[in-house]
């Protein structure tokens, strides 16, 4: 553990970052898998409304920096063509 002050702030802030960055990359993985879970029974009504949120989740995370502008564009990309093959 750090003396200096400015060091003890600064791994406080660092668990609260990584507590909130983890929440926001877990809640996008579970919308891509609820899409995913939705294309796979063939119902393409619960497709389609979970895919509205698994983009906003996706471009929640690309915002804040958590993945990749691209990487965020390639899988919402990925969704919409199993989405659309239903």
């Amino acid at each position: 553990m750090p003396n200096i002050k400015s060091a003890i702030k600064r791994v406080k802030t660092n668990e609260d970052r990584n507590a909130q960055n983890t929440a926001v990359k877990s809640a996008m993985r579970t919308a891509v898998k609820k899409v995913e879970a939705a294309v796979t029974v063939n119902d393409s009504n619960a497709a389609k409304e979970v895919y509205a949120e698994a983009v906003s989740q996706l471009d929640k995370a690309a915002a804040k920096g958590l993945i990749h502008k691209n990487a965020a564009a390639r899988k919402k990309a990925r969704l919409a063509k199993k989405v659309n093959s239903l």
